[in-house]
């Protein structure tokens, strides 16, 4: 064997051992636990990144470490190839969307090769390939005919610059979720999905998910986004219109005296048609369609609006009150319509008195008088009802009510419930996408492609036009078509594209019979694999592909497909990987390559001048503070970059990058190669020691017996309970230090063994974590096979002799956890182990930790100070 560990030797020659003997390879097996573990599949973009690196390298480590434990592991890899990320980057690289893409998941899928990833590339899947989206196709005809897909016309969020419709959930503070163009309101024919049909069960069940992040699923529910209130209905004077809005105060409608709707809303166009205010109206709505339309971003602009010419009545006062539409009123919240009370909401009160509208009092602090001719500010509190016919001098929070009794009675309106969440908006005006099934027929109207004509085949040999617009609609030999329905010969299909994030919300049912033919699934094999135990990656998907996965389930559920509702029962939102940038004055940002040290300073290579070292952020092409995962293969080998994406920080945190933490995960695999060689050259025909510590005579081999057994509960308890690799490895760490005081020309045949014993757990429980590495020592000591076919080891009970002493946390003063060490447990064990336990991670998660107290007692007290 060679001196030190050689991956360029040693990681090619395991990973040609796993393809041949298919050991990733599974079946279903009824006899068998299974356990299916998924990262979200990549983009093709081409290069693998360290935060692939990072979340891939997480999820190995639990495959592995449950193959070991007898689970039947599932662990697939696909690529999420349609939508504008490969369009783009399609055309920045001036080449055609199809040619980049496959060659990308070429490249991508030999670089994860290069990382020894335990994938059954059996089930690999592209989305973009016809026998995938042809079932995306056929769900979209049964949504259609179950009335769970329409479409219609309506103003949609379009960016210019991508030239396409987005969803809500893809406008982030009213820019582009992929290029940050402010985004414009265009109205445009839209297919939609009925995602609202489910709100109140994606929101119930939010709190029926506990292996999900506390903060995932808060920002689901606040997207989901339940008011509680009053529905009625304003009457347009003079017309049979009427003008539908939602309250959640219902107590102030007596205060009610204009009306604002939506820019958007679809009666603005009616009610000022024909009237003096046409024109205005017209030329505020294209005004406003420019503007940012969120709820955080009408804040910047001032509260505007026009009258519409129209008047509306007060339902609880019979009196006629105008009608505006204002910049301030979003059709994504209620209706799209308020029933302005200056008096009791600050926007509403801005707005009357910029526009000389009256503002009526009718909720007022109890022994106070309020005018709203003098009043400088609305009042929004509890108060005594006033000007509110029957219920005056009612607290006003009983008279919401009471309000509401009187509302129904009287016919006037009902209690309701609205969402912030709303319809799913799925058209895309691109090329590189999902085609829709639908054809449009001048006599039959909107008709759905036969399911025997499925799939509609995206034309990859379609040439794109400027600005990225699709060439679809260009296409006769696409677009036209036969009516299916009249036979009419010239009917069109449609030319819009599903929405990307439709391939990626079931993508992880087609792995479980990624080459089934008769369905979306194999109904049998979903059944044995279903739902994904354990779900990995970041934190920016909670209300896009995590929601819509959530919905689709429901979707599948309701059409009998599938017999349960949640895809995912644990959820692990992974940290980012971090490093910080460098500026140079003349050249800007700096790659890492492109800063060398000269006499002590950083200076830039190529011009010399002295380099800024800024702040450590996310790792970012932009800022050039990336590292190259192909560099570090080249120099360290996977097994060594694996190992310091685990070390460096627990799976939820960011991970720091560090090229000192590389070279220190770089010496302990090598202190371990050798230490390895050391063991097998000396110790010859022993077995490793297999019974009980009280039946060792030697105090050396009975502490380091111990010790090892120690080390097999604390790793087995750190991936089993929380992936807290980190901890695990310090723990294999300690025993190693432990290792190397023996001096093994001195050892007897008892201590021999307890070291073979020990080498060989060393051995197992770093397997997942730097399985090459292992395989090579395991095979070097005489083993045949894999070592992932070896059983994962199991401590001895009665060989854990160490008193132990309940730890109590707490945060601030506040109980948070308790667990149990053992009693010779130093102060940074402790504080290590209170700080990585995951009931104390939530309530110091992005915390300054300004102090860690210890107190040792018959209990040790550790509190934490934030």
């Amino acid at each position: 064997m060679e001196e030190r560990y050689i991956p360029s030797q040693v990681e090619p020659k395991w990973q040609e051992y796993w393809k041949n003997t298919q050991l990733f390879k599974v079946e279903e097996d009824s006899s068998r636990e299974k356990y299916y573990l998924l990262e979200m599949f990549p983009y093709p973009s081409g290069k693998i990144h360290m935060g692939h690196v990072r979340n891939y390298t997480i999820g190995d480590v639990v495959v592995r470490y449950k193959r070991m434990r007898g689970f039947n592991v599932i662990h697939p890899m696909g690529w999420d190839a349609f939508g504008m990320p490969a369009e783009n980057a399609a055309i920045d690289n001036n080449t055609h969307p199809a040619a980049w893409t496959y060659d990308n998941i070429r490249s991508m899928r030999a670089q994860l090769k290069k990382m020894g990833f335990s994938y059954d590339w059996d089930r690999e899947i592209a989305t973009c390939r016809p026998e995938y989206y042809r079932w995306e196709q056929w769900l979209f005809l049964k949504m259609l005919e179950k009335g769970m897909a329409y479409r219609k016309e309506s103003y949609v969020n379009w960016c210019e610059k991508c030239q396409t419709v987005l969803a809500n959930e893809q406008v982030e503070q009213d820019k582009c979720w992929r290029c940050s163009q402010v985004v414009q309101q265009k109205k445009l024919w839209q297919w939609f999905f009925k995602i609202t049909d489910y709100s109140e069960d994606l929101l119930l069940h939010c709190d029926q998910l506990p292996g999900w992040p506390d903060n995932v699923t808060t920002m689901q529910k606040n997207w989901i986004g339940k008011s509680v209130g009053a529905e009625l209905d304003f009457k347009v004077d003079g017309s049979d219109e009427v003008i539908n809005v939602f309250t959640t105060r219902p107590d102030t409608i007596f205060g009610a005296t204009f009306m604002c709707l939506a820019p958007e809303h679809p009666l603005v166009e009616t009610l000022s048609r024909g009237t003096d205010q046409e024109t205005a109206v017209n030329q505020f709505v294209d005004k406003v369609s420019r503007q940012e339309r969120s709820a955080e971003g009408i804040e910047k602009y001032e509260k505007e609006g026009v009258f519409t010419g129209t008047y509306c009545v007060n339902p609880a006062t019979g009196e006629k009150i105008p009608v505006y539409t204002a910049n301030f009123v979003l059709m994504g919240y209620g209706t799209g319509a308020i029933m302005s009370v200056p008096s009791g909401d600050q926007r509403d009160f801005d707005f009357a008195r910029k526009y000389g509208l009256e503002i009526r009092v009718v909720v007022q602090p109890e022994g106070e008088i309020l005018d709203g001719a003098t009043m400088t500010e609305a009042y929004t509190g509890r108060g005594i009802m006033i000007n509110s016919g029957q219920f005056n001098g009612m607290d006003s929070k009983e008279a919401i009510e009471k309000m509401a009794d009187w509302l129904e009675a009287s016919g006037i309106g009902k209690r309701a419930v609205s969402f912030r969440l709303r319809d799913w908006g799925i058209s895309r005006q691109r090329y590189w996408g999902t085609p829709i099934p639908v054809i449009h027929c001048p006599s039959c109207g909107v008709v759905p492609v036969p399911e025997t004509d499925l799939p509609i085949i995206l034309p990859e040999d379609a040439n794109l036009l400027a600005k990225g617009q699709s060439p679809l609609p260009t296409l006769d030999y696409f677009a036209r078509t036969t009516c299916p329905a009249c036979g009419r010969e010239d009917a069109k299909r449609d030319t819009d594209t599903m929405d990307t994030f439709v391939e990626s919300s079931w993508y992880y049912l087609r792995y479980c019979s990624p080459r089934y033919d008769k369905g979306m699934f194999d109904p049998k094999a979903v059944e044995y694999w279903m739902p994904v135990d354990q779900y990995i990656g970041g934190v920016e998907h909670a209300v896009l592909h995590l929601l819509y996965s959530r919905y689709f389930l429901r979707v599948l559920n309701t059409l009998g497909l599938v017999p349960f509702k949640e895809p995912f029962t644990r959820l692990l939102t992974q940290g980012m990987v971090c490093k910080e940038t460098m500026t140079c004055p003349e050249h800007g940002y700096l790659f890492p390559e492109q800063g060398e040290k000269q006499d002590g300073n950083l200076v830039c290579t190529m011009c010399g001048k002295d380099v800024d070292v800024g702040r450590v952020i996310k790792m970012s092409k932009s800022k050039k503070n990336v590292v190259n995962p192909n560099e570090l293969l080249e120099k360290y080998g996977a097994d060594v970059t694996r190992l310091f994406c685990l070390f460096a920080a627990p799976p939820e945190r960011d991970l720091e990058w560090s090229e000192d933490g590389v070279e220190g995960s770089n010496r302990f695999v090598n202190r371990v190669w050798r230490l390895a060689l050391t063991c097998m050259e000396t110790i010859q025909g022993v077995d490793a020691y297999k019974g009980a510590a009280d039946s060792l005579k030697g105090d050396q081999a009975k502490e380091l017996y111990i010790k090892a057994n120690q080390t097999i509960q604390k790793v087995t308890a750190d991936i089993e309970t929380n992936f807290h690799f980190n901890t695990a490895i310090a723990a294999v760490m300690e025993l190693v230090n432990a290792m190397y005081t023996i001096e093994l020309e001195k050892a007897d045949d008892e201590l021999k063994s307890v070291i073979w014993f020990c080498l060989e757990n060393v051995l197992l429980l770093l397997s997942p974590i730097i399985p090459h590495f292992c395989e090579e020592l395991f095979a070097h000591m005489g083993n045949k096979g894999s070592i992932l076919e070896q059983p994962w080891p199991e401590f001895r009970k009665d060989s854990m002799q160490t008193d132990e002493v309940v730890v109590v946390v707490q945060v601030n003063g506040k109980l948070r956890a308790k667990f149990s060490m053992g009693a010779d447990s130093n102060e940074d064990d402790i504080k290590s182990a209170a700080l990585g336990d995951s009931r104390i991670v939530k309530y110091i998660e992005g915390k300054e930790i300004r102090k860690i107290i210890v107190i040792r007692k018959k209990q040790t007290l550790v509190n934490i100070v934030v």
